[in-house]
């Protein structure tokens, strides 16, 4: 990779891989009469149903608290890891944490636990433990470090870590996991399609049953939660918070799964079948090259092509669509309406919205590009917007208002962002790609899947790790490039995406 990199370059290069990819892509309708699906699901939700009270009201309480639980404890194992993070062994473990989806990480814990409340918290706690882990390093690193230098050399490293690195480093890390508990009820929402009492289950029961209305007004409830999560969780209410989730789940009861079940799964279930009878090289070495050549490379080869037509389309929607949230650009009206629809987009999970695709078109990659590009993009669109807000006081006077405004002002200005912000997204997109597999897309979650659905196990670690290589991948090479466009502003931007998304 050259040493430099010019972003009309990268650009270039991001849209050609896109149009390769394009040909390949598998955009079906597979049979489906998407006016009259359309048709139906607009009828009910504009009339949602809301007599389902007990069951919308219960789904709604346990994707409460299974996010709570789940971010609580993966923050913590983020805090006790991050003054360490820069030791290799562990930097990999997290990042082997967190480039495992949520749902895949479910889909392995139900063949322990069952379909209970630790296998939910613990899908969401042990990505989001790798997760806090960098980012609460990376504050850490931030911090100004002269306090701790200040001290006299012989107080020991905990000390010195609790009392002059932590304590600068508090309010970032306490905005960033506000903004996690956000990602974290998306998440528990999205563990409902797999059989979890949350709002996933009880959408998936309403869809299947025909009932729009009432799905209708599952979804209402659910922006609703993610758009007043300042409101109703504050810092000083976390403990109560935490117990209420502990109080509310030790009441999600999962069938028994027999004694001796995780010990049977690390033993002899994620065991290589040519393995469990004694050491056969060859007979393994056929058995890899079977589910690589038969699974894996198929499944990457759909995920990269889908994952490269979803960023570009994602781009997109953000390039096209920032300007819609800027008052001089589109009227005060315009960028009401402009933030409205930013804020649906981006409040419902990729996996939710192809959901609600797949019922429309089927299952073809089109609902996972179209959710993927939606979701991502209304989340790039925003940042921008909300840069470009702060932009327009220091215009000029007699600046330009309207698409003049944005086209010759405020894109020039922010292409650099928009295009790091992109580029923090490839790696994003690509997990949840992987993910839509489960949905009927062949993508690598649709053997994982298939592997799990019967029971071979080792098939599907196979798979899991094949994934997340992948993600790993992508988002180092994604690093690399943003680190030849040369730029330390475009550096930041990943960090402040993080900070900047919850808003």
């Amino acid at each position: 990779m050259p040493e430099h990199l010019s972003r009309l370059q990268v650009t270039a290069g991001l849209l050609l891989l896109a149009l390769l990819a394009l040909p390949f892509a598998d955009l079906t309708l597979a049979g489906h009469d998407p006016r009259g699906v359309l048709w139906r699901m607009a009828q009910g939700f504009l009339a949602p149903d809301f007599s389902a009270v007990d069951e919308i009201g219960r789904a709604l309480l346990l994707t409460v608290m299974f996010a709570v639980a789940g971010v609580a404890a993966g923050g913590v194992a983020g805090v006790i890891m991050a003054p360490f993070y820069d030791r290799p062994g562990l930097r990999a473990f997290c990042i082997a944490l967190r480039s495992v989806h949520e749902l895949f990480w479910a889909l392995l814990l139900l063949q322990v636990f069952g379909i209970g409340a630790l296998t939910g918290v613990l899908a969401i706690a042990l990505p989001y433990a790798g997760i806090f882990a960098k980012v609460f390093a990376e504050h850490l690193d931030e911090a100004d470090q002269r306090s701790a230098r200040a001290l006299p050399k012989g107080v020991d490293a905990l000390s010195r870590f609790l009392y002059a690195r932590a304590p600068l480093a508090l309010e970032p890390m306490r905005i960033y996991a506000l903004y996690r508990l956000e990602c974290g009820l998306r998440s528990s929402a999205v563990l409902g399609f797999i059989g979890l009492p949350t709002l996933g289950f009880q959408l998936d029961s309403f869809f299947r049953q025909g009932e729009y209305g009432a799905a209708s007004a599952i979804m209402i409830l659910y922006v609703a939660l993610i758009a007043s999560i300042r409101l109703w969780m504050r810092w000083r209410l976390v403990p109560v918070w935490i117990a209420a989730a502990l109080g509310v789940l030790a009441s999600v009861q999962s069938p028994p799964m027999g004694q001796g079940a995780l010990w049977r799964f690390l033993t002899e279930d994620i065991v290589p079948v040519p393995l469990r009878g004694g050491c056969d090289g060859a007979a393994l070495a056929d058995w890899l090259r079977d589910i690589l050549t038969m699974e894996a490379l198929p499944g990457l080869v759909a995920t990269v092509i889908c994952a490269q037509i979803a960023l570009a389309l994602t781009g997109a929607v953000a390039f096209f669509g920032f300007g819609l949230i800027v008052p001089r650009v589109s009227g005060r009206v315009g960028a009401a309406l402009g933030h409205l629809g930013l804020v649906i987009l981006r409040s419902f999970p990729e996996y939710m919205l192809a959901y609600l695709f797949v019922q429309v078109f089927g299952p073809s990659m089109l609902p996972a590009i179209l959710a993927l590009s939606l979701h991502n993009g209304a989340i790039i669109g925003h940042l921008l917007g909300r840069q470009a807000e702060a932009l327009c006081p220091d215009l000029r006077a007699d600046a330009p208002r309207g698409a003049t405004l944005w086209g010759w002002e405020l894109v020039p200005r922010l292409f650099g962002p928009f295009l790091a912000l992109c580029l923090y997204r490839w790696e994003i997109i690509l997990r949840e790609t992987a993910v839509m597999g489960l949905l009927g897309v062949m993508t690598l979650g649709f053997f994982i899947d298939s592997a799990m659905a019967e029971l071979r196990l080792d098939r599907a670690l196979v798979l899991l790790v094949v994934a997340g290589g992948l993600t790993a991948a992508v988002d180092a090479l994604s690093r690399a490039i943003r680190r030849r466009l040369g730029t330390g502003a475009l550096r930041r931007v990943p960090r402040e995406t993080l900070l900047g998304e919850r808003a």
